[in-house]
């Protein structure tokens, strides 16, 4: 697939754009990433320089080349041979089904054949009820999901998302992209795993709205988790990075991660926990050869590499970071093609919004 990625460091929204799109030309797709600061004057000269073109874009901070920096903007702009649309689910936090028909009218203008085309998205929150809105109208025409969470909003600040040249919040924008010229496979990986030895606990009372888990096993659950790990009550935020929760749904785990204590022991995470769903305290992996498994496994599917688009979690951002490993992950990403990566605040992959893990785009 056609693909150009320009970037630029400039303060000025204005000279960002210009140095940053010198050389797209008659894209059929913008993708923007951009200092939250400058995020609508930057989507206003997009839209003042392509008119009419789909697009979509956020603030973020990005990964491209070995930089990972939230004060870059990166553009990608996708060439003839994708076939694309773009478009907005208004509403997240009260009526996420509201724009739910636009989003089947533009899947079906792409026509999206076996295993070409993709959903990428960019949402501000609500990402539980999102997924399940998302997949009504993706499932049926077995379109993937692969996107993130808006994350690095300034404290108190609001965050927003961009979509053909208008700025949303309370929003998911989003670009249906089918492949004319190849394939496009997507993957999830996560460097948490199941202990041999960890008891499965089942979630006995839940607060769904401000995804608390209450109590596991009718005990509180951050007593349980301090039970286990030997721990007092004040480590366990901190232990997010080392053990996270994992919520097991078959032969799947999919990672929620805590990040405070309820007022009577409760564990809040990132990602919802319903009631007698069979929960387990996971450990981090060996990482490296995780990261290493999963290059293989792109390479092996793909003859031909393009782009590589790529939703990594803020928490495995700061682990790599600690562990010195973030720009080698750069580096080792950017050895299977031109690579563009996000950090989010939260992954959505297919039917599910998930958290530590790692959610990518892989276009022939």
């Amino acid at each position: 697939m056609q693909t150009i990625i320009g970037t630029s460091s400039a303060k000025n929204a204005a000279d960002a754009v210009k140095e940053a799109t010198m050389t797209i030309n008659n894209p059929s797709l913008i993708i923007f990433l951009t200092p939250y600061d400058i995020l609508k004057d930057v989507n206003d000269e997009i839209k003042a320089k392509y008119g009419d073109v789909p697009s979509i874009g956020t603030s973020a901070t990005s990964y491209y080349e070995t930089t990972a920096s939230d004060a870059n903007l990166i553009v990608i702009a996708f060439g003839s041979d994708a076939k694309v649309s773009a478009g907005i689910l208004r509403h997240l936090s009260n009526c996420p089904m509201y724009d739910v028909m636009s989003l089947e009218d533009n899947i079906a203008k792409v026509s999206p054949g076996n295993d070409d085309s993709v959903c990428l998205e960019f949402c501000t929150g609500n990402e539980e009820i999102l997924v399940t809105s998302m997949n009504v109208a993706l499932e049926k025409n077995k379109v993937p999901l692969v996107g993130g969470t808006v994350f690095g909003v300034p404290a108190g600040e609001t965050a927003y998302v961009c979509a053909n040249g208008v700025v949303y919040e309370d929003a998911c924008c989003y670009a249906i992209i089918k492949n004319t010229s190849g394939k496009i496979r997507t993957y999830s990986e996560n460097i948490y795993c199941l202990r041999n030895d960890a008891p499965k606990h089942i979630a006995t009372k839940v607060n769904l709205a401000n995804k608390e888990l209450v109590s596991l096993d009718n005990r509180s659950a951050a007593e349980v988790y301090a039970d286990e790990f030997n721990l007092s009550k004040s480590q366990i935020v901190d232990n997010v990075l080392e053990n996270p929760l994992g919520r097991i749904v078959g032969d799947e785990v999919y990672i929620c991660s805590q990040y405070d204590i309820g007022e009577k022991g409760s564990l809040v995470n990132y990602k919802k926990i319903n009631e007698n769903d069979t929960i387990s305290f996971l450990q981090l992996g060996d990482y490296t050869s995780i990261n290493e498994d999963t290059r293989r496994q792109i390479r092996s599917d793909s003859s031909k590499i393009s782009f590589v688009f790529s939703v990594n979690c803020i928490y495995r951002h700061l682990l790599f970071t600690q562990k010195n490993h973030l720009t080698d992950f750069m580096k080792d990403m950017r050895t299977l093609g031109p690579h563009v990566g996000v950090v989010g605040g939260g992954e959505q992959y297919k039917n599910q919004h998930v958290n530590q893990t790692m959610v990518c785009a892989v276009f022939e």
